[in-house]
């Protein structure tokens, strides 16, 4: 349910880095980065490709948003939910940019491969300042 909301305000990467709170930024950049894969998976059935590959990127642009966010924060990832939370949305976007690259032509899915490097990149990262030990 909280995530319909953030869906519903989150219109464009834009307005989202105006959000002064950065663990909602976050939120708001994942929320954003999910609803950017509908919008690909739309457009790529429609066969308007250009548009599916223009919100590939806004994908790879909201996560590191999200990241870049919750690094801001001067948190601790061991002890902050949102780090826990983003590192849950990520593993779930990298699952669903696989599902949309097993429906693209071996040709388009070439396009597809450096946004999964980055969401996976930032994803990886999470994980270990989240698993890792304390300094």
């Amino acid at each position: 349910m909280y995530w319909l909301l953030a869906l519903a305000l989150a219109l464009d990467l834009t307005s989202i880095k105006t959000e002064p709170k950065l663990e909602r930024r976050s939120e708001l950049a994942l929320a954003y980065a999910d609803s950017a894969i509908n919008k690909a998976r739309d457009a790529y059935n429609k066969g308007e490709y250009d548009q599916s590959q223009q919100a590939v990127e806004e994908v790879g642009d909201a996560v590191e948003l999200c990241y870049e966010s919750l690094m801001a924060t001067g948190k601790d990832p061991r002890r902050s939910s949102a780090f826990k939370d983003a590192e849950k949305a990520t593993r779930q976007i990298m699952r669903r940019l696989d599902s949309l690259r097993d429906l693209m032509s071996s040709v388009d899915r070439s396009t597809l491969e450096p946004i999964q490097k980055k969401v996976s990149d930032v994803h990886d990262t999470l994980l270990k300042s989240i698993m890792s030990k304390k300094k």
